[in-house]
């Protein structure tokens, strides 16, 4: 599984429905309005390096009101969110 982080900065007017349009994309687990430099984040994550290619040079920078991305390949993730989750299973909150 390759994960690339990619920061996409979007006509003002329009935020929204990019949004919408590149969460569509099949590769795109999720996209993050944000504060900053930046308009949106979205999460790629696709099998193969290759992958890359057709989802966001062919798709994302296609998308109508995208002005310009900025990619970033993570090499390793780490977090503490996924081990959590599964320690805690059957747990009733408050527990």
């Amino acid at each position: 599984m390759v994960t690339a982080i990619v920061f996409i900065k979007a006509d003002v007017a329009r935020i929204p429905e990019v949004a919408g349009q590149v969460a569509a994309i099949d590769g795109v687990s999720e996209v993050y309005s944000v504060t900053g430099g930046l308009d949106l984040i979205a999460m790629v994550r696709v099998a193969h390096h290759e992958d890359l290619a057709s989802v966001i040079p062919d798709q994302v920078n296609r998308v109508p009101g995208v002005q310009s991305t900025e990619t970033h390949i993570a090499f390793r993730t780490y977090s503490t969110h996924d081990l959590e989750a599964a320690f805690s299973l059957g747990q009733e909150d408050g527990v």
